[in-house]
């Protein structure tokens, strides 16, 4: 058996396309894309909070103080429009970014303690709307100033106000630390990652492995080697398994060194996050990955084994791709925490249980279950992928 397995790692190793995936992916081109990608959001996001906003104001006379307050902020500047039928073209044309149209007896309203509105017209089709919150920024300051007015002119103190104003208080005290609340977000994507890249890694070694075999004619001369065809598919099992784990291993250790060395020019509430993130963590990570990696070897495997043709087998193995993204998908649905039931539905329990040990809350107890049912599942594929190899028409369906 070993000598069947070191013959197919020795021939995939040979391979470009193996070595590409297997290891130069997960390696550098992952955390390359994800270090850039965090690089590039953070600062875009950084330089669109503090680009310039051009702006136009109709009715400036009836709002005086406000106009002047938009005049003095940084990072506003006004530029004069004809008319308002002018303000779409003028965002269309990229003039303007947003328009204020404050009304008559705006000034007047507001003197009368009555509630008075301005229209903003912006283009909120954009992901992330940072007009709409640097105007309402503005906004919101001018109304705290308007409220101290009115402070004065009622005679109110501020308790007083604050009670006209809000009379209860909700005073949200979280119980959820820097690191739980960032390990949710950053703990549903992990698993999407790690899962994709074992899967993956193993597809196309899998579909060489079996249906490769069958098109250059070399399986009928493999099984006429003195082994047991059971020895035989473990390892070519044990070669995908190996495969598959090792890219995704390659990626978490290589994820791992990069934050050690780049973990320390982080700031906020990330910074905080990456060092709360232990070794043990990442160990229990892995282990997590070794009965998937077993799960996804022998599906691969069977599929292989069946498929007459390389072609045949590569049409297979797509959809299952699909099949794989969707329970890893329901791990990140709102309201899918990990307990007694998820933790028994394959690949979702996997996946709530990388986001767990993110956060830092892994019930153990837990864990041990997840892991046990993920190996019964694998042994169960592998036995069943064993017994498939083991039937003449499934070898030899041409």
């Amino acid at each position: 058996m070993w000598t069947v397995y070191l013959k197919e790692m020795l021939e995939l190793l040979r391979d470009r396309k193996t070595f590409i995936f297997t290891v130069l992916v997960p390696i550098v081109a992952m955390p390359l894309i994800f270090a850039g990608l965090g690089y590039l959001s953070s600062s875009m996001f950084k330089k669109s909070e503090n680009a310039e906003l051009t702006y136009a104001v109709f009715g400036k006379q009836n709002a005086p103080q406000l106009s002047e307050r938009f005049a003095r902020e940084k990072g506003f500047r006004e530029v004069p429009l004809a008319a308002q039928d002018d303000i779409k073209r003028a965002i269309d044309d990229d003039r303007i970014k947003f328009a204020l149209v404050i009304p008559d007896g705006f000034e007047a309203t507001l003197n009368r303690h009555l509630q008075a509105g301005v229209a903003l017209h912006y283009n909120n089709a954009v992901a992330v709307d940072v007009t709409r919150k640097r105007v309402t920024a503005v906004i919101d300051a001018h109304n705290h100033a308007l409220r101290e007015d009115a402070l004065s002119a009622m005679k109110m103190s501020k308790a007083e106000l604050r009670y006209v104003l809000n009379p209860i208080r909700l005073e949200e005290i979280s119980t959820a630390g820097t690191r739980e609340r960032l390990g949710a977000i950053v703990g549903g994507f992990l698993p999407y990652i790690l899962l994709m890249v074992c899967l993956m890694a193993a597809m196309y070694p899998a579909i060489d492995l079996g249906a490769g075999e069958k098109e250059r004619g070399t399986l009928e001369t493999l099984l006429l080697a003195p082994i047991p065809r059971t020895q035989l598919v473990l390892a070519k099992f044990l070669v995908l398994f190996s495969v598959g784990l090792m890219s995704a291993l390659l990626m978490v250790a290589s994820m791992g060194l990069l934050l050690s060395l780049f973990g320390e020019r982080l700031e906020g509430s990330l910074a905080l996050l990456v060092r709360a993130v232990g070794a043990l963590d990442l160990a229990m990570v892995a282990l997590m990955l070794m009965p998937t990696a077993a799960i996804f070897a022998s599906i691969l495997l069977s599929i292989s084994i069946y498929a007459k043709s390389y072609k045949e087998a590569a049409g297979m193995v797509s959809p299952l791709m699909m099949l794989v993204i969707v329970p890893i998908v329901v791990a990140m649905l709102p309201g899918v925490e990990l307990n007694w039931f998820w933790s028994m539905v394959p690949l979702t329990n996997v996946s709530l249980a990388m986001k767990e040990l993110v956060k830092g809350t892994m019930d153990y107890r837990m864990f041990s279950a997840i892991l046990l049912s993920t190996t019964l599942i694998a042994g169960a594929l592998l036995a069943w992928c064993c017994r498939w190899f083991n039937r003449e028409e499934v070898l030899f369906r041409n």
